[in-house]
């Protein structure tokens, strides 16, 4: 459901929007984020950073 302070922080980036230094930020952390995403699919997870004898999905 589309909330009434959805609508107000709307209106406040369209009269203050933010920087180009902070919105260069945002990308250059999304971008990283993506970059190791990446690498992770193309060369896997390492093996020396899987606990041995743990279930999958269980944190004990």
């Amino acid at each position: 459901m589309f909330n009434f302070r959805h609508m107000l922080r709307m209106s406040k980036w369209a009269r203050h929007p933010p920087s180009d230094r902070q919105v260069r930020l945002v990308l250059g952390i999304l971008l990283v984020c993506l970059l190791l995403f990446a690498l992770e699919r193309i060369f896997g997870w390492p093996a020396w950073l899987t606990l041995p004898g743990t279930p999958r999905g269980r944190i004990n």
